[in-house]
């Protein structure tokens, strides 16, 4: 069943002046991301958005596995994976020939795969519907922030305008954010020089469920290439077109069927959906700005071609709502609000980094970066050790800089197949091989309250008996304790809250 857009009802004002402990500015993909996690936390929140649906073609199309574990224990992962499209395998071409293909997930025991191919329509229309069941998110349609000062929001809707005086603010109203544009804070980086079409067509092919990339096909000779499948017969392609094109020219669908057709030759097919974008690799100083923060595109840019803005995005909710939370709570200083900033500035230099070297290696600056290139992509269709210097996208990967995410592992729970990572929850948690440490703290022991019969559990943690690990809110791990001591864990988790 084809993808039905959602229209949602525009939110009058309820008063002249209001009041909000968080507000979310941007219901898009991040934004509602934040409100269902703070909402699953005990928080409410007020989501404002200047639209009335959902996001209009594929857009953020791969979810990683990391992203996909967040959802999961937000309680939508099994959605993703009954809807979205499987993948693990990715193919490289240059010219008329297949260079080689690669595996990003090789190893068996995994809840979710290495990638899910899913339209960004979809994660919203299900975000928006476990947000609306948690009761605490409410969900302001056609509510456009027009003015801001300090936390003071001015509103304007069909039936009047406002003011919202927020607490907190969270800026998730994408590349183009009026937050930021407003308090003027300027994005530093890169924009490159190319363009790329986005054409999502309705087909029915013959082509596996793989991630293809062309390098300089005879199709569309010079330039690259990328196909990905997703749900309900839809193919997103991506045409490298140069510097040069004319964008409005190359959104003519005669021409980007024209297109369409030299590559798929004799295949039907129906244009559904087209855009033109430019790659972009730069971020803010800062992702806070007093009790205002920025999340997602709207703190942060990357080339599409690695999957690492989307899923960047929802790990920066990942990071910082149980953090909103603790501060709320009373459980730990404003302070620790601060770490918001010193673990994602990182990860989004990592993703930066990452894509400029993807749009270097697209897009060869000079003669001599050509030649580079192309002997790279010779060699790696008979040598392996060519293959690791091909860069058509390096592909999303959760950050390690503040704790490697919790791995999951197959389990039994009272004798029935089960995830180690849907134990893991929300809060704090002490996982443990033996007996649990006697802290206040919420314990997994590996043996009593999950049975870890496959070993992968213990080998994945490099868990021996008496061993122990501290895992955050967000599944990273904190701390490592070869012998468990409960005074040791307790001043772990004093420290994850400063």
């Amino acid at each position: 069943m084809s993808f039905i857009q959602p229209r949602y009802a525009a939110a009058a004002p309820r008063a002249a002046e209001e009041a909000a402990p968080i507000v979310i500015v941007g219901g898009g993909l991040v934004g509602l991301t934040a409100a269902l996690d703070l909402a699953q936390h005990g928080l409410r929140s007020v989501v404002l958005d200047d639209d009335d649906t959902v996001s209009v073609g594929s857009r953020a199309i791969c979810f990683a596995k990391r992203t996909l574990e967040i959802y999961g224990r937000l309680g939508l992962g099994a959605r993703f994976l009954d809807k979205g499209i499987t993948w693990n395998t990715g193919r490289v071409f240059h010219r008329d020939r297949e260079a080689y293909s690669f595996n990003l997930l090789p190893e068996e025991g995994h809840e979710y795969p290495a990638f899910v191919n899913l339209q960004q329509y979809y994660a919203e229309a299900w975000l928006v519907e476990a947000c609306a069941a948690t009761g605490m998110v409410d969900l302001r349609w056609r509510n456009a922030v027009t003015g801001i000062d300090g936390t003071r929001l001015s509103v304007g809707t069909p039936a009047g305008d406002y003011t919202l005086h927020a607490d907190w603010v969270l800026a998730c109203d994408g590349a183009r954010s009026f937050i930021r544009n407003t308090l003027n804070l300027p994005f530093e980086g890169q924009v490159f020089r190319d363009r790329f079409l986005i054409a999502d067509v309705r087909m029915q092919a013959p082509f596996p469920t793989e991630r293809w990339f062309w390098f300089d096909p005879p199709f569309h000779p010079g330039q690259s290439v990328l196909l990905h499948k997703q749900p309900d017969d839809i193919w997103r392609i991506d045409f490298q077109l140069g510097w040069d094109a004319d964008p409005e020219a190359e959104k003519d669908p005669a021409r980007v069927r024209a297109r369409v057709a030299a590559m798929l030759g004799d295949t039907p097919f129906e244009l559904e959906w087209v855009s033109i974008y430019t790659f972009r690799c730069r971020r803010m100083q800062s992702f806070r700005a007093g009790r205002v923060f920025f999340l997602g595109d709207a703190a942060h840019q990357v080339s599409p071609f690695g999957a690492r803005g989307g899923n960047g995005g929802v790990q920066d909710a990942d990071n910082l709502c149980w953090k909103l939370a603790a501060v709320l709570r009373g459980q730990a200083p404003e302070s620790l609000l601060d770490s918001y900033d010193a673990e994602r500035i990182p990860a989004a230099d990592e993703n930066i980094l990452n894509s400029t070297r993807s749009t270097d290696f697209i897009t060869p600056k000079n003669d001599a970066a050509r030649a580079y290139r192309d002997a790279v992509l010779e060699l790696s269709a008979q040598h392996a050790f060519a293959r690791p210097l091909v860069n058509s996208g390096r592909l999303s990967r959760p950050f390690i800089g503040y704790g490697l995410p919790a791995p999951d592992a197959p389990v039994l729970r009272d004798g029935a197949p089960d995830w180690l990572l849907r134990h893991l929850g929300r809060d704090f948690c002490v996982l443990s091989r033996g007996d649990a440490p006697a802290t206040p703290l919420r314990a997994v022991t590996l043996g009593s309250d999950v049975e870890d019969h496959s070993g992968l559990a213990a080998a994945r943690y490099d868990l021996a008996p008496g061993d122990a690990v501290l895992v955050r809110p967000d599944q990273h791990i904190a701390a490592r304790f070869r012998a468990t001591d409960a005074a040791a864990i307790r001043a772990a988790h004093e420290a994850c809250l400063r």
